[in-house]
C-alpha cells in the first residue's frame, strides 16, 4: 500500500525526506480491529510534533484523524462491519493514517456522519474527543450551569469545535480569544458570546467586555506564555485545563484559590486501554447525532488535495506557522 512516512526526526519541513512516500505491507486486523481503506484525513498539530522530536528505526506512519470504510474486521469486532463508513482519530502509539490502509480498536471508532462528505468528517475526530472530553471528563462542566468559560486559542482545531460544544451543549459564557480578524469573525461564527485578543493581557480584555473572572480556563495554545494571567483570571476554586506542552509548569499559584489543574490527552484511553476506552466510541457517536441533526458543523478550514508526501508539507508548514484556522484535510490516493 501507498503510505507517507518520515524517517528521521528534526528535518525541515521544506526538506524532501522529511515526509515521502513510499509503499508498505497492508497490516492485517487483530481482535478488535478494523481494517479501513482511507478515503480522507485531516493534519493535526501532533503530527508537526511527532514528526519533529520522535525519533523512529523505521519509517513512521503519521497522521490522527481518518475517515474509510471497513474492509475487514477482528474476530472480536462487534460495534461494526464491512461495508460500513467510519471515522476515528486512531492511537499514537500505531501507525497512523497517512497511508491507503489502516487499522483502529473499534473502541475509539464511530460511524461517519452521514451529512457529511469524507472530508468534512475528517476535520472532527480528534478534536471533537479533545474538547468533549476536556469540557465534560476533566472540567466536569454541567450542561446546565451559568459561568463563564475562557477558550485561550479558540480559532484552532479544538478550540472550533469546544467553542460549539460549550455553546450549544451549556449554558457558559462562551469567552474566545484571537489575535486576527479572520480568527475573531470565525470563532463568533462558531458561537462565541465575546472575543477578547490575546496578544494583550487576559484580564484587560475580560474587563472591556465586564467580566471580572471566570470559573473554566481551556488553555490551547501558548499556556506558559499566559499562566500569570490566567490564575489572575480564573475565580477562587476555579478550574483549568490544557493541552499544549509548556517546557514547565508551577502549580504553587494555583494554591491560593484552590484552583484545580487538569491535563487533556486524548491518546490516554488506548495508550493505556483504560477500563473506559469505549467511551470515545461512544463521544464520536455522539458527534455525529449531532452533526446530523444541525447542532454542530464541521470544522475544516482549508482543503489541501490529494494524500500525497507535496500536499502534506504544505499541511505541516502552514501548521507550524501557527496561521491555522480550523482544519486542513486532505482526500483521496
Amino acid at each position: 500500500m501507498k503510505a507517507i512516512v518520515y524517517s528521521q526526526n528534526g528535518l525541515p519541513i521544506a526538506d524532501a525526506q522529511s515526509l515521502y512516500e513510499t509503499t508498505l505491507t497492508k497490516p492485517q486486523p487483530g481482535p478488535h480491529d478494523l481494517l479501513v481503506k482511507i478515503a480522507a484525513i485531516a493534519v493535526n498539530p501532533v503530527d508537526t510534533k511527532v514528526r519533529a522530536g520522535a525519533p523512529t528505526s523505521e519509517p513512521r506512519i503519521l497522521g490522527w484523524d481518518a475517515v474509510g470504510t471497513v474492509e475487514a474486521t477482528g474476530e472480536s469486532v462487534t460495534l461494526f462491519k464491512p461495508g460500513d463508513a467510519v471515522y476515528y482519530a486512531g492511537a499514537i502509539d500505531r501507525p497512523g493514517s497517512y497511508a491507503e490502509y489502516g487499522l483502529v480498536d473499534e473502541r475509539i471508532a464511530g460511524h461517519k456522519p452521514a451529512t457529511l462528505s469524507d472530508s468534512d468528517a475528517a476535520a472532527l475526530p480528534l478534536t471533537s474527543l479533545t474538547a468533549w472530553e476536556l469540557l465534560f471528563d476533566r472540567l466536569e462542566v454541567k450542561e446546565d450551569e451559568e459561568a463563564a468559560l475562557l477558550i485561550i486559542g479558540a480559532g484552532g482545531g479544538v478550540g472550533s469545535i469546544l467553542t460549539q460544544l460549550a455553546r450549544k451543549l451549556t449554558r457558559l459564557r462562551v469567552i474566545a480569544t484571537a489575535s486576527r480578524p479572520e480568527t475573531a469573525d470565525w470563532v463568533r461564527e462558531l458561537g462565541a458570546h465575546d472575543v477578547i485578543d490575546h496578544s494583550r493581557p487576559l484580564t484587560e480584555g475580560l474587563r472591556d467586555i465586564g467580566v471580572e473572572n471566570v470559573r473554566y480556563v481551556a488553555s490551547l495554545t501558548h499556556t506558559d506564555k499566559h499562566y500569570q494571567q490566567i490564575v489572575e483570571a480564573l475565580a477562587p476554586q476555579g478550574r483549568l485545563a490544557l493541552i499544549d506542552d509548556p517546557e514547565s509548569l508551577d502549580a504553587m499559584p494555583l494554591k491560593r484559590k484552590a484552583i484545580s489543574l487538569h491535563w487533556e490527552l486524548m491518546f490516554t484511553r488506548s495508550l493505556f486501554q483504560t477500563p473506559d476506552m469505549a467511551r470515545q466510541h461512544e463521544i464520536l457517536e455522539a458527534v455525529r447525532r449531532l452533526i446530523d441533526d444541525g447542532t454542530l458543523r464541521t470544522t475544516k478550514g482549508e482543503h489541501y488535495g490529494v494524500i500525497n508526501a507535496e500536499n502534506l508539507r504544505r499541511a505541516h508548514a502552514l501548521i507550524e506557522s501557527h496561521q491555522a484556522r480550523g482544519k486542513i484535510v486532505l482526500e483521496g490516493f
